[in-house]
């Protein structure tokens, strides 16, 4: 009987905890991308970036930060070589 109850209340928190942690990734499926900036909030910059792996290289004259993310390439994140 002890046995029985102690499985029915295990059941009941597996059962609440699987429901929240399915509700949070519902929620975070449903959360709309942010929209993008206005055309005039874009500010310039000079920035060159190299690829570690490869050697590739990039300019960015655009962002809309004024320290923007570092771009990826070969699934890891470009180095930054210079600001002009």
């Amino acid at each position: 009987m002890f046995v029985t109850i102690l499985s029915i209340i295990g059941a009941v928190i597996a059962s609440y905890a699987i429901f929240r942690i399915g509700m949070s990734i519902f929620r975070m499926i449903a959360t709309p991308l942010p929209e993008p900036p206005p055309a005039g909030e874009l500010r310039k910059v000079k920035l060159n970036y190299s690829c570690s792996l490869c050697g590739s290289e990039v300019r960015m004259t655009v962002a809309t930060a004024e320290n923007p993310e570092p771009p990826r390439h070969c699934m890891a994140e470009m180095d930054l070589i210079s600001e002009e």
